[in-house]
């Protein structure tokens, strides 16, 4: 019996045949929607392996957490108390300044801000594509997870949700190649888009004119168009601007406020429209 591929095969059948599967495949999961279907009954069957995968790890942490000393514990605990009760402090204020806010938004006639419904997730392992900035994290469709939606950790803006298991979900970061986010510049409001760029620390500012006014230093926050990110969320900070008039528009780079190499917990974000009126 001859097999399609065995030693008398020439190599170049075997490229050719190789390139027409892989068109096929691509052709397939352009233009049909069973491919979908397929990737997320493929990430259900995996997802158990991220989480065998990620045993280890959890149970250095349990052994390395019981090893804590008493007097460690106590410490920290102290300085969690007082760190929450200036957190709490603030929370107050920030609880009038919304009251204030709805006010004004009231006598304006602006539109209704949108609560949001938010759930913790954790990463389970880290795409090791140099090419590809992706995670996957523990939470999935039987947590009301879908794509499309937003993923910020406790500095600022991580990505967003592309694809979704039972169990687990693959979140697209930032510094993704095929990664967009709307922006707003803090000191000005001036708005533009930042677009990854393939490193884990820079994202660039897609077509900035030369007039624009931006400044090293400019803090850039989410400014809430396109209907993923929520508005008021740290982006990242402006660390390089190149002005060549030979070229159509600036260079400017800008470090994500995130530590996209080091996260653990992150927090996906759902926006929902408030009921009811505001008093």
């Amino acid at each position: 019996m001859n097999h399609l591929f065995g030693r008398s095969a020439p190599l170049q059948l075997r490229l050719v045949i190789a390139v027409v599967f892989s068109a096929i495949l691509m052709f397939g999961d352009r233009y049909t929607d069973g491919a979908s279907t397929i990737r997320t009954s493929l990430n259900t069957i995996v997802s158990p392996l991220f989480y065998l995968a990620n045993l280890p790890h959890e149970l250095f942490n349990w052994s390395s957490n019981n090893l804590h000393s008493r007097r460690f514990l106590s410490q920290e605990n102290e300085q969690l108390k007082t760190e929450q009760l200036l957190q709490n402090e603030k929370l107050q204020r920030l609880a009038f300044l919304e009251q204030e806010n709805s006010k004004l938004r009231a006598l304006l006639g602006s539109a209704k801000s949108e609560s949001k419904q938010k759930l913790v997730a954790q990463v389970l392992s880290v795409h090791s594509n140099p090419y590809s900035h992706q995670v996957v994290i523990n939470k999935g469709t039987l947590d009301q997870v879908v794509e499309g939606v937003a993923v910020i950790d406790e500095m600022g803006i991580v990505g967003q949700v592309t694809q979704v298991g039972s169990t687990t979900s693959r979140v697209l970061l930032m510094t993704d190649t095929m990664h967009a986010t709307p922006v707003r510049i803090l000191r000005n409001n001036v708005r533009t888009v930042v677009e990854g760029i393939g490193k884990i620390n820079q994202v660039k500012l897609s077509h900035v004119p030369h007039s624009m006014d931006i400044r090293i230093g400019d803090i850039l926050y989410s400014s809430g168009l396109g209907g993923v990110f929520p508005e008021g969320y740290p982006v990242a900070t402006v660390t390089s601007i190149k002005r060549d008039e030979g070229q159509p528009f600036a260079q400017v780079y800008a470090e994500p406020v995130a530590q996209l190499d080091r996260i653990r917990l992150l927090i996906l974000l759902w926006q929902t429209p408030k009921d009811g009126n505001n008093d």
